[in-house]
């Protein structure tokens, strides 16, 4: 993976945070210059999409890469509708439940599947099942001559040892709770569409992006500055770092195949809540407070496949911590989306 340069000592506004986020890496400029036809994200408007919208027009653009880029939501907010458009990226407002809806979209060689329903579905599983395993069925049907990268979650495993390194795609699949459940639903969805009309696909099984103003690392670090307690239970985790996920969804069409390819993406890490809790300790000057005790398992994967392919993420779990403390510290914006890193049951 090539390196970015200017790495910032800090990042202190939303502008300067949205701009490294978007920040094409060179492999993205690099494929952008190989790859065919247009790309649509459905489900932009959620946490990475916007990003990853951006991140691919500033690689066409750096490319000389004429093609349109269309972001698909149902844009309830009107500002990440107006940014995208003011970034050159055109938009659509659709509701992807909506067959009509979905049949009416632009035809397109590049689909990327964003679109699903976490926070919320241990409260409304139909709508939770729907979105995650009837949605794709549309979307699979519609784009049956396009290449499809469609998101997944590390939470179709089961939790596992914390000493075997993390879940491998080839492990056995077993969801804990409604939402992991859909979850696999929607795999298995694109995988049924992907032979039946030769798709070539990629499901990527995603352990936990984080930035500045959402993420595990920003939800540890917001109780140790409050003097919250955090749960140790669940005391281990994945991360990866935002900008560096993204470029990766964008590259697996390069790795599109039939039946899907499936891939991990986290960071190589094995982290321990308890070591970042100490970590934010330290740079906050306060001491962090506890309840429970770790359990030897935990929702792990273990990306090597990605790392092979890709390489290994060039933003460390400590630059992030030291990134997420200063943004605490002065105040910075949060997108007030808890990721219940402390679950267990698969209730979200």
């Amino acid at each position: 993976m090539g390196n970015m340069k200017d790495m910032p000592d800090f990042i202190e506004t939303e502008q300067h945070l949205e701009e490294f986020l978007s920040k094409p890496y060179p492999e993205v400029i690099e494929l952008c210059k190989v790859l065919q036809g247009d790309i649509i994200i459905l489900g932009v408007a959620g946490k990475m999409g916007p990003s990853l919208a951006l991140q691919i027009k500033r690689a066409d653009d750096i490319a000389g890469t004429k093609r349109n880029i269309i972001g698909i939501a149902r844009f309830s907010d009107s500002q990440i509708r107006k940014n995208l458009e003011d970034s050159g990226i055109k938009t659509i407002s659709c509701d992807l439940l909506d067959r009509n809806g979905v049949d009416n979209l632009p035809d397109v060689q590049n689909v990327i599947f964003m679109a699903g329903m976490k926070f919320g579905s241990s409260v409304n599983q139909p709508l939770t099942w729907a979105m995650n395993a009837y949605v794709p069925a549309l979307v699979a049907t519609k784009f049956r001559n396009s290449r499809i990268v469609a998101l997944s979650t590390g939470n179709v495993y089961p939790l596992v040892p914390v000493s075997s390194g993390g879940s491998k795609e080839t492990d056995t699949v077993c969801p804990i709770g409604e939402y992991a459940q859909s979850c696999l639903g929607r795999e298995r969805v694109f995988e049924f569409f992907s032979t039946k009309f030769s798709i070539p696909s990629v499901l990527i099984r995603l352990n936990y992006a984080v930035e500045l103003r959402y993420g595990v690392i920003y939800d540890i670090g917001v109780k140790v500055y409050k003097g919250e307690k955090i749960n140790l239970e669940n005391g281990y985790v994945n991360v990866v770092w935002q900008g560096w996920a993204n470029s990766i969804i964008f590259r697996s069409f390069s790795i599109c195949s039939v039946p899907p390819r499936i891939l991990n993406l986290t960071g190589p890490e094995i982290l321990s809540v308890r070591h970042i809790a100490e970590q934010f300790g330290r740079l906050f000057s306060k001491k962090p407070l506890f309840e429970g005790k770790e359990a030897d398992t935990a929702y792990l994967s273990n990306a090597s496949q990605c790392f092979n392919l890709f390489g290994k993420p060039d933003i460390t779990p400590e630059t992030i911590i030291r990134w997420v403390a200063r943004w605490i510290e002065i105040g910075g914006r949060s997108l007030n989306k808890p990721t219940h890193f402390e679950q267990r049951q698969g209730r979200y």
